[in-house]
């Protein structure tokens, strides 16, 4: 009986192997890749199984481009980019230009004298505080509110947004495909010409995110923690920026940072849907190719050095025991990415991982747990995480005990052919999944040929995942896995203090 499951297993295994790759096949052979002569690179899927379409546009800079003064610009643009440009947004944008310059002027006024710091005249900076709120509400006078969105939902558009992270800023939305010039127009437009309207009402938006991190245990634990395991590269920043610096931003700091970044050869572009690529390519000359092209930014000259000693931080806060721990790994074009990937599988995905079973099923020491490569980014060396919820009555000690119990198993004993079956049919499962999804699909092949080069490498990651060996898993968890490149990070309770 027992050699009858395995045999229905076996073929189950081998079935589904097959279908991924006559799935990947006819992906691949479908997506049609071009670059306009201004840099700018699109990828184009076309997937007839519904009249609807699917649009990516993922800019390679995120927040390790900002340097001190200015953290926290790239998420801040990122929301600026939904304000519109000289023709979206606006009532009539010649007197608004000049409305937002008397803004601008009103803002530097009002901020050269709260420099003066404890010698500012309060009388004065009362006056220029009216001032400035009164050249924001006269430039607010021009503005059409959210004329980008409604723009989209009028056409029946869907899941509009983006976001920022360490490493890109990524804009989407979906339309039905007799609306695609609808995208070409939009998205060309804010960024050949944005307008910076509400630029202040904004910033003061995404300083009440910051707020709303600062209030939040597992924020505060995971900003302290990155800022312990990196000395010098700007991974160890925060993404949302620090509160001194989203003060003081400005709109010319954003246009600068607008000019630099936002070249069309610093973006990727991604359609995915029921689409035509040779209209698809006419849209993109014609709207995209407005744009002026411009050299790609300079790669990031700063590398994080060796970690040569173990690095703890302890934050006392009313809240529930928790721990990271993190150990310095490559980035994703190393040789060894994919066996990162099959350890994080192992060691995490699912109810059966060892950490589960672990820490939380049989000791019982935490209530939730969990393991993966790729924070805080990866196209630079990143971490491989680990975090875990302290289970009433236990302490961090236990857990951090529990987790790297489980690490010394890994570099000690060889991880078994059925644990490893089980890592490489999870990821053709959910490499077959994102599939389904125009949208999931189109960030992932905009993702990959930003950070490899390459969008065919979002197939060929499951190939080298399925040629990952025990003796690979053992050699990557010894060299990676050493107490000189841990970074721990807990909450104890305060009371405990």
């Amino acid at each position: 009986m027992r050699t009858g499951l395995r045999t229905v297993a076996l073929a189950g295994a081998l079935a589904l192997a097959g279908l991924a790759q006559q799935e990947f096949r006819e992906i691949e052979s479908r997506v049609t890749e071009f670059t306009l002569k201004n840099g700018m690179q699109f990828l184009v899927l076309e997937r007839k199984k519904a009249p609807v379409a699917s649009f990516v546009t993922y800019a390679d800079v995120g927040s390790v481009q900002e340097t001190k003064g200015i953290t926290g610009l790239a998420h801040l643009f990122e929301h600026m980019a939904f304000k519109g440009s000289d023709k979206i947004g606006t009532k009539d944008y010649a007197r608004e230009r000049v409305a937002l310059e008397k803004v601008d002027q009103a803002y530097a006024a009002l901020k050269e004298e709260k420099r003066k710091g404890p010698k500012a005249d309060p009388a004065k900076v009362k006056k220029l505080e009216a001032a400035f709120k009164q050249a924001q509400e006269e430039a607010g006078k021009y503005v059409v509110v959210n004329e980008f969105g409604e723009a989209v939902e009028r056409a029946g558009g869907r899941q509009l947004n983006a976001t920022t992270s360490a490493d890109r800023t990524m804009y989407f939305f979906s339309l039905p495909s007799n609306h695609m010039e609808l995208w070409f127009w939009l998205e060309s437009e804010r960024f050949l010409n944005p307008v910076l309207r509400e630029f202040y009402k904004e910033r003061d938006v995404v300083m009440e995110e910051r707020r709303l991190m600062e209030s939040q245990p597992v924020g505060k634990l995971l900003e302290e923690f990155l800022a312990a395991a990196y000395k010098a590269h700007p991974y160890g920043e925060p993404v949302i920026g620090h509160m001194s610096d989203l003060e003081n931003l400005t709109t010319a700091d954003a246009m600068a940072f607008f000019r630099k970044y936002y070249t069309p050869s610093n973006l990727v572009a991604a359609v995915v849907g029921d689409v035509d690529p040779k209209r698809v390519r006419e849209l993109a000359e014609r709207y995209f190719g407005r744009i002026p092209g411009g050299p790609k930014p300079e790669p990031l000259r700063t590398v994080e050095p060796p970690q040569e000693a173990e690095r703890r931080v302890t934050m006392w806060l009313p809240a529930q025991r928790m721990v990271l721990m993190g150990y310095h790994k490559p980035d994703i074009n190393h040789p060894d990415d994919a066996i990162y990937d099959a350890i994080g599988s192992l060691l995490s995905e699912g109810r059966s991982s060892r950490l589960y079973r672990g820490l939380v099923r049989d000791r019982k020491v935490a209530t939730q747990v969990a393991g993966f490569p790729g924070l805080p980014g990866q196209k630079y060396p990143g971490l491989f995480i680990f975090f875990a919820m302290t289970a009433p009555g236990r302490t961090n000690q236990e857990v951090e005990r529990a987790i790297e119990e489980e690490l010394d198993r890994l570099i000690k004993e060889p991880v078994s052919k059925e644990e490893l079956d089980g890592v490489k049919r999870r990821a053709r499962a959910s490499l077959l999944r994102q599939l389904d999804d125009n949208l999931g699909l189109a960030i992932q092949l905009s993702s990959m040929q930003a950070l490899t080069g390459d969008w065919r490498n979002l197939f060929r990651q499951l190939e080298k995942i399925n040629a990952v060996t025990p003796d690979d898993i053992q050699r990557v968890a010894k060299a990676t896995f050493t107490r000189t490149n841990k970074t721990v990070g807990v909450i104890e309770p305060l009371e405990s203090r």
